[in-house]
Order: C-alpha cells, then sequence, then structure tokens
C-alpha cells in the first residue's frame, strides 16, 4: 500500500555495478510502496541495467548524463568494469565532473525529498595497522585485512589522479549528510551497527539487506538459462558447485591456473560462470575445458548467467563466490553455502564476517602474497560440500535463509521505516554503504 504522501527520491550511485545494482534494488523497493524514482547515471549504464518489472515502470524515470571526457580515461569507459587496470582515479575525476549536471538536474526536478550519494571509512597508516582490528572496535572479533591486503589497503590514503584520496571523500561524504544508509539488518550484525553509530554520531539508517525478488514467470523467457538447467538437471541434488567471481576483477593468472586445478582435484560437478574484464589477459589452463566436458563433471559459461536462477536450482551443493556482498545476499537468501575467495576491496571484510559467522569458509591463502593452492581451494569446497564437519556451514546457510536473509517481510519493514523517515523531513543527503557493514 503506498504511503499518503508521495516521495521523489533521486539516486545517484558510484560507477560500480556493485553499487549501480544495489541502488537499483532499494529503488523497486521503494517504488514498491508507491514512490517515484529518477535514478542518475552515464547512458551507456543506464542501457545495461535490467529491465524494471511493468507494474513498477511508472514510478522510474531513468535520468542519463553524458560523462564527461578526461584524458587517459578510454573511450566509452563509464564503469569500473570498463577500465580494467587503469588509474581508478580517472573515473573518479570524470564523476567528480557531472556534479554541474547533476546539480542542474536537481534545480530542475519538482519535490525532490532525498539523493542518494555514496560513502566509505578508512583511516590508519601502515599495513601492520590493518592486520588486527582497530582499537575502536570495543567487541571480541577476529575481522581484519590479511597482511597482503593490508599492503594495498595502505593507497587508499594517498591521492590518486582524481586530486582527492579515498579516505578524504569517505570522510567529506559522510560529514556532509543528514543521515547514513547501510545495506544491513539487525539480525545480522546488531554489533557492527552499534559501533557504526557511536562513530558517526548522525542517524544511521538499516535498509535490510535488500534481497531480489524472484520472478518465477521470467524461468522459460531466457535462452541461456533454458541450456544451463539442462545441464543442472542431469546432476544429483545439492552436489554441484556453483563458481562466479565477477566481472570487474579477476585473479592473477597464477590464482586462476590453481583454483581451476583446485576444481578438478575435488571431483566435484561444478558450473562455472567465467567472466572477466575485456582488458584482462588470463585464460584457464590449457586443455582444462575439454577435460571437464569429456568427463561430463563441469561447465564453463563465458557469458552473462541468471545466477539467481542457478542458486535456486536444487542441485546447487555450495557457491564459491568472490565476496561481493549482492553475491552473498543472493546465496544466503536461499540457504547455499559458501565458499569464500575475495579478490579486492570490501570483498576481504565481507570474507572475514562470514568466515567468523561459519556461513562460509574462506580459501586458504599466503599470507605474505595472497597466493591460493590447488590442494586449498579443494579442501576448502569439499570440506563446506561434502564431509560431515561441513554441516555447520550448511546449517548455517539454511538459518541465514530463514531469518536474516531470506525473510521478505523483515527487509520490507526496513525499507518502510526508511521512507517513513523520509516521509518526516524534507529534502535531505543522504550517505549510503552497500557493502557488509564492518569498516576497520
Amino acid at each position: 500500500m503506498a504511503d499518503k504522501k508521495q516521495l521523489h527520491i533521486v539516486m545517484f550511485p558510484w560507477l560500480a555495478f556493485g553499487h549501480i545494482i544495489p541502488f537499483l534494488e532499494l529503488s523497486k523497493s521503494i517504488a514498491r510502496k508507491g514512490h517515484k524514482i529518477s535514478f542518475v547515471s552515464t547512458p551507456r549504464n543506464i542501457d545495461r541495467l535490467p529491465k524494471i518489472p511493468p507494474n513498477l515502470a511508472s514510478f522510474f524515470t531513468f535520468v542519463k548524463i553524458p560523462l564527461p571526457k578526461v584524458q587517459g580515461l578510454p573511450e566509452n569507459a563509464e564503469s569500473t568494469m570498463d577500465v580494467g587496470q587503469e588509474d581508478p582515479g580517472l573515473l573518479k575525476r570524470a564523476y567528480d565532473a557531472m556534479e554541474a549536471d547533476v546539480a542542474r538536474f536537481l534545480r530542475n526536478s519538482r519535490a525532490v525529498d532525498a539523493v542518494d550519494l555514496i560513502d566509505q571509512l578508512k583511516d590508519r597508516k601502515s599495513p601492520q595497522d590493518f592486520t588486527s582490528p582497530p582499537r575502536w572496535v570495543t567487541f571480541d572479533t577476529k575481522v581484519a585485512y590479511k597482511y597482503y591486503e593490508a599492503k594495498l589497503i595502505v593507497g587508499v590514503g594517498e591521492i590518486d589522479s582524481s586530486g582527492f584520496s579515498e579516505a578524504y571523500r569517505g570522510g567529506i561524504g559522510i560529514s556532509q549528510s543528514d543521515a547514513v544508509l547501510i545495506r544491513h539488518c539487525h539480525e545480522f550484525e546488531t554489533d557492527w551497527f552499534n559501533l557504526l553509530s557511536n562513530l558517526y554520531q548522525k542517524p544511521i539508517i538499516p535498509l535490510g539487506q535488500l534481497p531480489p525478488h524472484f520472478q518465477e514467470t521470467e524461468i522459460n523467457h531466457d535462452l541461456n538459462w533454458v541450456s544451463i538447467k539442462q545441464w543442472l538437471d542431469t546432476k544429483t541434488k545439492g552436489s554441484v558447485l556453483y563458481i562466479a567471481l565477477g566481472s570487474e576483477a579477476t585473479p592473477s593468472q597464477d590464482q586462476l591456473t590453481e583454483l581451476a586445478h583446485g576444481l578438478e582435484l575435488s571431483r566435484l560437478p561444478f558450473f562455472w560462470a567465467f567472466r572477466k574484464p575485456e582488458t584482462s589477459t588470463v585464460k584457464l589452463p590449457d586443455g582444462f575445458e575439454e577435460r571437464i566436458i569429456r568427463a561430463g563433471r563441469g561447465m564453463v559459461w563465458k557469458g552473462w548467467v541468471p545466477q539467481l536462477k542457478i542458486l535456486r536450482h536444487d542441485s546447487i551443493g555450495g557457491f564459491l563466490t568472490h565476496s561481493g556482498w549482492s553475491s552473498v545476499v543472493e546465496a544466503l537468501m536461499l540457504g547455499v553455502p559458501l565458499i569464500l575467495l575475495p579478490i579486492m576491496a570490501d570483498q576481504w571484510l565481507n570474507a572475514r564476517v562470514l568466515d567468523e559467522k561459519e556461513m562460509g569458509l574462506e580459501v586458504v591463502r599466503n599470507e605474505e602474497d595472497g597466493s591460493i593452492t590447488r590442494e586449498s581451494v579443494a579442501q576448502a569446497v569439499t570440506r563446506v560440500m561434502v564431509e560431515e564437519e561441513g554441516n555447520k556451514f550448511r546449517d548455517k546457510a539454511k538459518e541465514a535463509m530463514a531469518h536474516a536473509f531470506g525473510d521478505t517481510a523483515i527487509h520490507d519493514r526496513y525499507v518502510q521505516h526508511f521512507i517513513n523517515h523520509l516521509l518526516e523531513k524534507s529534502i535531505i543527503s543522504i550517505s549510503s554503504s552497500f557493502g557488509s557493514l564492518p569498516t576497520p
């Protein structure tokens, strides 16, 4: 049922699909309550979005604002998945240059009630500082960066080619906002939420986990899914490992090689959604695909896949993931246990949280350089999916499905609470985070 007052909310996410898609899910949740959404991004990014359900389309306006040209930024690069290993500061500089056009749109829009922007929070200086929880974490936890990750994290305090550091961007975004939104529910991370409230000293509004709505009627309209389903239907219940490491970052060639051989070593059937940035040169080991196809044990799919439908299939018994939060939510809302292979940024901490809560198991890496072995991959996979010890991971995933992730009524209440907050205000500026909550 729609609220009596119709809000008009502008969404302007950072140019990464790990941000854009969760913003879109939040927008759909708000539209279901009868409120208008103006979704602002670049033309190419908007054209790549999934279609809005027909019953919500009238609530959406997609605003295409061209990305200003920046010297050195590749032609047609409009998101992080387009820039490969190029300096991300160039994309940030172009994003900053959208300010005038976005401001003009806001001035010309009538009755805009909220503008949604982006955040991160970083502090500390040496790699060693990041390898244990910071002093302001007041409860017992082992969530922290590994040393090889910490060596990369130190760079966030440095000014990049955009002219600002990540720490500055995060701090200014939070300090100038009226409230902070987080993709969070108290049923999952109460301690971290309370800590964040104390640190930010301003309203922190949880949105729930924003689980996507599964459209049953779409199943037979996707030719990719028809072929994939036929293969999955040949496998026994809970026997198949699903692998997807995202499309914006890939393991190194050595890591990819060890991962592939580890899958063979596990002797489990698997479906691998293998996507990589166009600029990436990594490749699967010679003969790998031929061997797994000949043995009838695996499938490598090199295009887009309907991930939610795959995870929902009875044959899926585990998900080897890069630990991006949207993928985590999709798996746990369906009770699928996780094998965690984080590659970058917030994925590292996401993996630590899930490992600590025994909803997944992180693949063991070399602490100095982050390398993996085929044995460590095979051990993690078989431990979660086959061994008796893996019952705890499987049980925890089912508990998550029943409560913190799979109960849509819980998440609907969080969105309604956010809307109620907006109904009490006029125009507000919001800083938001859609990754895992911890930011030590």
